[in-house]
């Protein structure tokens, strides 16, 4: 048989090309055949994509990948929903770099799928077809600094009289005209929290706002949250007046305002700033007026706000609640276009037709302008708060985007909570199991209340050795399916200005799943850190009883060497644990006083100054050594 060399133009066996594919790949790709990449070759994903997905985009199969990760030490499967993390390194291994799609981009991308892209409708927008709008001014500061007095005073009416704990717990919006230089003028006012807790929420007042009022007390001055709101305000380019409220008070200090206001960038014009402070007082009614004019001089001399009515409505959800009786609620806030009656629409995961509209007073309106702030019925389901909305082509279509959303959303999530279990930290994954857990459901009449309770639980510093996990959140009355899911995974559920639904309450009793229920936020936060403080495993300190000094020696066949002992300090009890200490060096440990004998009676304890015969049931014991006995004792924990 002959054997001749094949040349360069010959076919090569199949173990030629795996030699060389293993020649070229790394031990980690070793007898695996994966496409691999460049180094520069870009894989761009969405977020909580799986193993599948990534071998789709590289044309290699799911079980090499698995396979790949498993030799990286990192273990999957092919649907599981990976981390960013997990996919990079993973494409560094094969060449390629990978790129997780943003929420934004993502959100884009289902969009572009059914030829929406809101940027390109923006930069194609004819300028003849802008006309002015209301200016969107967000009231922000301090809690307690009089925002709520203040936005009463524009519109005239009560709200802090609702609301818990004296303070504004959920984000409204109204519209109010004033008479400027000869014409009617409107101007739409958004009222943001001043607890610090609703840090989030003041957040995206900020992001959909044209000018910011900072509200700060003239006998309280610049407080935490007001130095937050600053930065949310900086952060998104707002423009900023500032009101000196309470001036009517004894003790107000507007100069001081200003001054400490320098040290974050408002300079007053007075000083020779750009920023405007108006004197107020918004109980007394006294330069409002003065307030409202100086808004809309911003609006007019430094912005040129404008928005086209004519086409189809863009906008924001400020605020969703789910109300008995009607379903699903927004507070929406158009930016762009006209809202109108029976039009397709999506906000966010949510979908439908807009049944109804009300303006802020509660009046039926059939249409909603730019900068007009109106609440919203017909939704499928309950939005985020600040969720964008658009109105579809159809009502299909606005489903179909919604659906999208909410998959994408799940795969998200599903990553995000995907603990990471690799073969050099499954001792560690294995430990985590010691950690104390209290799992927690939320729900709430509103979800910007639940966002920012949400967030300021998991604000709460504790201890490592407890964990604070929020298995699930809602709007709404808490159900059978909230209690179903507290039974298996043991949580607790807190109602957030809700109550249970019928024949809840008697199930959650039965199923010994707790509930409890809030109207001020502070109150829920300082509960559920006690309780976390609660699940500590207590610490332990050493107190000393007392010490005797060994004078003599007896043996005892029966109860082995008896140390004959005076009582230095404190007291011996029988029972209590010693140490044997000699020379200052602890000789033993871990002993237990076993008897305790005066003369010839056996005694509980022998006080300072008394002889004694002490058992120890250790032998080595020799004569000048120090008997000390102690007790662990449990110490509060901070």
């Amino acid at each position: 048989m002959c054997i001749r060399e094949r040349g360069g133009g010959g076919r090569k066996s199949k173990r030629t090309r795996r030699e060389e594919y293993e020649a070229q790949s790394s031990p980690m790709l070793s007898g695996v055949q994966v496409p691999r990449g460049d180094g520069s070759t870009v894989v761009r994903l969405r977020q909580g994509a799986s193993l599948a997905d990534f071998a789709e985009r590289i044309g290699a199969s799911s079980a090499a990948l698995i396979t790949v990760l498993f030799r990286m030490g990192e273990m999957a499967t092919m649907n599981q929903s990976l981390d960013e993390d997990t996919f990079k390194l993973l494409g560094a291994e094969l060449g390629y770099e990978v790129e997780v799609l943003s929420a934004e981009d993502e959100d884009r991308e289902i969009l572009e799928s059914f030829d929406i892209n809101l940027e390109e409708e923006e930069l194609l927008e004819d300028e003849e077809n802008l006309k002015p709008r209301p200016p969107v001014v967000t009231v922000m500061g301090h809690v307690d600094h009089g925002k709520t007095k203040l936005l009463d005073a524009f519109r005239h009416s009560r709200v802090e009289g609702t609301e818990s704990g004296g303070i504004t717990q959920a984000i409204g919006a109204f519209q109010t005209d004033i008479e400027y230089e000869g014409e009617t003028r409107a101007i739409t006012f958004i009222d943001t929290p001043g607890h610090e807790a609703f840090t989030q929420m003041r957040a995206r007042g900020a992001d959909i706002t044209d000018i910011a009022i900072l509200v700060v007390a003239a006998d309280d001055g610049v407080m935490p949250q007001t130095v937050e709101a600053i930065n949310h305000a900086q952060s998104a380019g707002v423009k900023i007046i500032v009101a000196v409220n309470k001036i009517d008070v004894e003790g107000a200090n507007p100069q001081k305002v200003r001054s400490q206001l320098t040290e974050y960038g408002l300079i007053a014009e007075e000083y020779g700033g750009d920023t405007m402070f108006l004197d107020v007082s918004a109980k007394q009614r006294i330069g409002i007026d003065d307030l409202l004019e100086a808004i809309l001089y911003v609006a007019d001399a430094e912005l040129e706000l404008k928005a086209n009515p004519d086409r189809t409505a863009r906008g924001v959800a400020i605020e969703a609640k789910l109300d008995q009786g009607r379903g699903s609620v927004i507070t929406a806030l158009v930016q762009t276009g006209t809202l109108r009656i029976s039009d397709p629409i999506v906000v966010g995961i949510a979908h439908g037709r807009v049944r109804a509209m009300f303006d802020a007073s509660g009046n039926p309106v059939k249409e909603a302008g730019p900068s007009m702030p109106v609440q919203v019925l017909g939704l499928d389901a309950v939005p985020s708060a600040g969720d964008a909305f658009l109105v579809a082509d159809d009502e299909r279509t606005a489903r179909q985007i919604a659906e999208q959303r909410e998959s994408a959303q799940r795969a998200a999530s599903l990553a995000r909570r995907r603990k990471r279990v690799s073969l050099e930290n499954l001792g560690d994954v294995l430990k985590e199991g010691s950690v104390e857990t209290l799992n927690l459901i939320i729900k709430g009449d509103s979800s910007g209340a639940v966002e920012a309770l949400e967030s300021s639980l998991l604000d709460i510093e504790v201890d490592d050795e407890v964990a604070l996990q929020i298995i699930h959140r809602g709007v709404g009355a808490i159900t059978q399916n909230d209690v179903n899911l507290a039974t298996v995974d043991n949580a607790v559920i807190i109602g957030f200005n809700v109550r249970p639904a019928e024949r809840v309450a008697d199930m959650a009793e039965r199923e010994g799943v707790e509930m409890k229920f809030y109207s001020v936020i502070y109150q829920a936060i300082e509960e559920v850190e006690a309780a976390l403080k609660g699940m500590l495993k207590p610490v332990l300190e050493e107190v000393q009883l007392g010490s005797a000094e060994v004078r003599q020696l007896f043996r005892s066949g029966k109860a082995g060497t008896i140390a004959g002992s005076i009582v230095r300090t404190g007291a011996i009890k029988r029972g209590a644990k010693a140490r044997l200490v000699r020379d200052g060096v602890v000789v033993q440990p871990e002993l237990e006083i076993v008897s305790l004998r005066r003369e010839k009676d056996d005694v509980t304890e022998v006080r300072e100054g008394y002889e004694c015969g002490i058992t120890l049931g250790y032998r080595d014991i020799h004569e000048g050594d120090i008997i000390e006995t102690f007790e662990m004792q449990e110490k509060a924990r901070s």
